[in-house]
C-alpha cells in the first residue's frame, strides 16, 4: 500500500485518526489519537449481523453507505478547515477496509494520508514489545517513602522543573492502595494503561534519569508491565521522610472526600478486616464517624499502612539504604520544588 506507515514515523503526521467504533476507541487508542468512527457501534453491529446472516455482498452494500455519510459528515465538521498541507495518520482495527476508506477519500481531496500498517492490532502488538523493552534503555530513580510524604507531590514538582517524570498513579487515576480511588475519575482499561506509559517512555531521552514512585504491580485494576517494575526495583533509591504530623495532615487534604463522607471510608475498610480483624476495623468505622481523623489517620499509618511499605521497599529495593534522603519540612509546592532542584543539580 503506497500509503502505508508505522509507529516509528508517527511524528511525520499532524494528527492521528482512530475511525473504529467509540467502544473500540474507549477501550484503547493510540494516546492523542482524535476518534472520527466511520461506523458507530450500532452500525458496526447491524453489518456484522447482515454479513453473518444475509452474504458479505449484501453487508458491504450497506457498510458502504454508512461509511460513506460518515465521512462525509466528518468532513463537513472536523476536517472543513484543515488547511491543504495537514497531514493525518488513519488506523482502524486491521489496517483494512474502515481505515482504507477515510484514507482514499482524504487522498481524493489533495490531503498525504497515511494508513497505519497492521492498524490497532498490530499497534498493540508493538505496544507489549516495546514496555518489554523501553524500560532497560533508561535509568530510574525511584522516589521511595511511606504513605502521606508527598511522593506524588515531589514527583509534580520535578515535572515543573523539567524532570522526566513517570508518575504511574496519574496514568493510572488512581493512589495505589485500598483507599485509593479517585473521586469522580475512571480507571482506564489495561490496555489504555499500557498504551499511555508506552508513550511516556518513548518520549525520555535514554541519557536522563527517569523519577518514578516506587509501587507495587497493581495499582488499582491495572497493571504495571513487568520489565518496568524490575527495571524500578533496580533502580537508584530517593528517600522522602516527613514527620508523622505532616503525613496526617496531607492525607486529610488528599483523602477529604472521606472525610466529608465517612460511609465511603466504611466500606473500603471492611477490605482490611482479613488482616486487622473485625474489632479493630469496628474501632476505626467509630472514629471516622465520630470525626476523630487525625487519630484515624495515625493508626492507620502505625498499624496497617507504615508496616506493609517497610516490607515491600526493602524486599524489592536493594538499593533502598543506600539511597538519596530528602527531608520535607512542609508539602507546599515552594519547598518541594527546592527538594526537587536538590536532586537535579
Amino acid at each position: 500500500m503506497p500509503n502505508s506507515v508505522n509507529l516509528a514515523q508517527l511524528a511525520d503526521f499532524d494528527e492521528i485518526i482512530d475511525v473504529r467504533s467509540p467502544s473500540e476507541y474507549r477501550e484503547d487508542h493510540i494516546p492523542g489519537a482524535l476518534n472520527l468512527p466511520v461506523l458507530d457501534d450500532e452500525e458496526r453491529a447491524r453489518v456484522g449481523t447482515v454479513y453473518v446472516r444475509t452474504s458479505s455482498f449484501e453487508a458491504k452494500k450497506i457498510g458502504a453507505a454508512l461509511v460513506s455519510r460518515n465521512i462525509a459528515r466528518h468532513l463537513e465538521t472536523h476536517l472543513s478547515q484543515k488547511p491543504k498541507g495537514w497531514r493525518p495518520l488513519v488506523y482502524c482495527w486491521r489496517g483494512g477496509s474502515r481505515s482504507g476508506s477515510m484514507v482514499q477519500v482524504l487522498g481524493q481531496i489533495g490531503w498525504r494520508p497515511g494508513q497505519l500498517e497492521g492498524g490497532y492490532k498490530g499497534y498493540r502488538r508493538a505496544v507489549l514489545a516495546e514496555l518489554e523493552a523501553l524500560p532497560g534503555r533508561h535509568s530510574f530513580r525511584v522516589v521511595c517513602g511511606p504513605t502521606g510524604s508527598a511522593k506524588s507531590r515531589l514527583l509534580q514538582a520535578l515535572a515543573r522543573l523539567g524532570a522526566q517524570v513517570l508518575d504511574l498513579e496519574e496514568l493510572a487515576a488512581h493512589r495505589g492502595s485500598v483507599l485509593g480511588d479517585v473521586p469522580d475519575a475512571r480507571q482506564p482499561s489495561q490496555k489504555m494503561f499500557d498504551s499511555l506509559v508506552w508513550w511516556k517512555l518513548r518520549q525520555f531521552d535514554p541519557g536522563r534519569p527517569v523519577y518514578v514512585e516506587a509501587e507495587s504491580k497493581k495499582i488499582g485494576n491495572v497493571r504495571v508491565a513487568e520489565a518496568l517494575i524490575a527495571a524500578m526495583w533496580q533502580g537508584q533509591c530517593v528517600r522522602l521522610e516527613m514527620e508523622s504530623a505532616l503525613r496526617i495532615q496531607l492525607l486529610k487534604e488528599e483523602y477529604a472526600h472521606f472525610l466529608e463522607n465517612p460511609e465511603t471510608l466504611h466500606q473500603k475498610l471492611d477490605c482490611l478486616a482479613g488482616l486487622h480483624g473485625r474489632e479493630l476495623i469496628g474501632r476505626w468505622k467509630s472514629l471516622a464517624q465520630g470525626g476523630h481523623w487525625d487519630e484515624l489517620v495515625g493508626e492507620l499509618l502505625e498499624r496497617h499502612y507504615d508496616p506493609a511499605y517497610s516490607r515491600s521497599t526493602l524486599k524489592h529495593y536493594p538499593h533502598y539504604q543506600k539511597g538519596i534522603v530528602l527531608k520535607a519540612t512542609s508539602f507546599t509546592e515552594p519547598d518541594l520544588i527546592r527538594l526537587g532542584g536538590a536532586l537535579e543539580r
